[in-house]
């Protein structure tokens, strides 16, 4: 089984239940991930940021996502999180990830368009699905392994 799309997942997922996202650097984070999500037969994101990538190597990711695939036999979304430019991101969808994120928030909001429009008209042309950050929140962001969203009751 090979990597699926967030387009692919988010459709099976749609109105019944949510996909988790974790980042992932090396071999125990992500068998520990992989066996949980297995328990649960629950589909997956596994991200990795630039530095994690740099860290671990391409390669060697790409292996240990494959690995996982076939233990698991899970839909498994292999994303690019929070690249800061083209060529992070150009190298990710030539080296086999399903979804990349273009996080153009420290230039301009016209050069950050510009710059998202260059890699989603490289990544779609390559099938593969684009996120980006269009903008700034209040100047800061909150970098952490799990981002969660608890609504408030009113």
């Amino acid at each position: 089984m090979p990597l699926v799309s967030t387009t692919e997942m988010f459709k099976k997922a749609y109105g019944k239940y949510a996909v988790g996202a974790f980042n992932v650097n090396n071999m125990e984070i992500i068998q520990g991930i992989v066996d949980a999500a297995k328990e649960e037969q629950a589909p997956l994101i596994l991200q990795v940021s630039a530095g994690a990538r740099k860290y671990a190597k391409h390669v060697y990711l790409m292996k240990l996502v494959e690995a996982a695939i076939e233990d698991s036999n899970l839909d498994i979304c292999l994303h690019l999180d929070h690249g800061d430019d083209f060529e992070i991101c150009k190298s990710c969808v030539d080296g086999g990830f399903t979804s990349v994120m273009i996080d153009g928030s420290k230039h301009s909001f016209e050069d950050n368009i510009a710059l998202t429009k260059k890699v989603v008209e490289y990544a779609h042309a390559h099938g593969v699905v684009v996120e980006g950050e269009l903008g700034r929140l209040a100047g800061v962001e909150f970098s952490g392994y799990c981002h969660w969203y608890q609504p408030r009751s009113l």
